[in-house]
């Protein structure tokens, strides 16, 4: 019962956000001057406000005491974040090595910026509890794959080639994620024995905010691209590549984890878990992280594009295998049974 209500949550949260992601890019077609560099909108101040907003709902909402339950399986954690931050890119090499200069530039950097983002948190926990999975090792991990990916996803980014050509530059990257994405992180947490109950009882708020504030940034994102024409050199053979790279890395992505976990011999639950959080890519962090790395780069529509396909099909994806999983026969218990207390003569 638990698990179906989890899925059809997922599925009715997946609904809306794609139809918000749908309006928030056909008005950008529509209407791209409010959003666009000088607009009225100023999208350079509403891109790190928001992004702050949404890293402080994340701060007062991530229950860090959750975590002590999972700290001590290393092996499991190891495991997570050598497929969200190693083996990831490196399926994202070999994805642009495949294709060669058949892609545009902003899509190939798309597709490698998809694959070194930081796991998602709310997801991945949701379907590894639907699954019945090892929840306080997903919690571990996915807050884990967040902080890391603060650092870690620019520190990739450096070595890869940007649009004009030019190298990302780390520091200040690095720079500004500290100063609109750590530090609210930082105050929401500092802020969570005074929020933290109130953030609780107005989850469906928060989360609204939250979302919202995402499709907003998505928003800005597009304006700039359609003004300065990047998707009229674009067809349709553009999104039918976004969606089959973007199919192709999922695919891998859970074979690999699956693969390593067994490999490991890693008990149900913890595979579950390691299955979940290691193959999931965070839309919700990844939109204001562009917003920041890539500024006002007239292709950053099309580099959000593959995370954005990305997105739907994992939650259309993992929810099927949560389901699945969540109907498998419980273990047998393996625990010696005491005998029943003989009368005494």
């Amino acid at each position: 019962m638990r698990a179906g209500w989890l899925s059809a949550f997922l599925h009715r949260r997946l609904d809306w956000f794609l139809v918000g992601m749908a309006a928030a890019v056909g008005l950008a077609w529509l209407f791209p001057d409010p959003g666009a560099d000088g607009g009225w909108m100023h999208p350079e101040v509403l891109t790190k406000a928001g992004v702050a907003v949404v890293f402080f709902l994340h701060g007062v909402g991530l229950p860090f005491a959750a975590l002590k339950a999972g700290t001590l399986r290393w092996p499991l954690h190891l495991t997570v974040q050598a497929c969200t931050f190693l083996l990831f890119p490196l399926m994202g090499i070999g994805l642009l090595a495949l294709a060669g200069d058949h892609l545009p530039a902003g899509l190939r950097l798309g597709f490698f910026y998809l694959c070194a983002l930081p796991s998602t948190v709310s997801s991945s926990v949701a379907l590894t509890a639907a699954a019945r999975g090892n929840v306080p090792a997903a919690v571990f991990n996915a807050t884990l794959s967040a902080l890391l990916g603060v650092l870690l996803t620019p520190l990739w980014l450096a070595a890869s080639v940007a649009p004009g050509g030019a190298g990302v530059p780390l520091g200040p990257v690095v720079l500004d994620l500290v100063i609109w994405l750590v530090l609210p992180l930082a105050a929401g947490q500092l802020l969570r024995p005074w929020l933290g109950g109130w953030a609780a009882r107005n989850k469906r708020f928060t989360q609204k905010v939250d979302r919202g504030t995402v499709l907003l940034l998505v928003y800005t994102s597009f304006c700039d691209s359609v003004k300065r024409g990047v998707w009229t050199d674009q067809g349709w053979e553009t999104l039918a590549v976004a969606v089959a790279g973007s199919a192709l890395l999922l695919v891998a992505a859970l074979l690999a984890t699956s693969a390593a976990c067994r490999l490991l011999g890693f008990p149900e639950e913890d595979r579950i878990a390691a299955v979940f959080c290691g193959s999931k890519k965070t839309l919700a962090s990844g939109v204001p992280m562009a917003a920041l790395i890539f500024g006002a780069s007239a292709d950053t529509g099309l580099i959000l594009v593959p995370i954005m396909i990305y997105h739907p099909l994992q939650l259309v994806v993992c929810g099927a295998l949560a389901g699945r999983w969540a109907r498998r026969e419980p273990e047998p218990d393996t625990r010696e049974r005491s005998a029943p207390p003989q009368p005494i003569p």
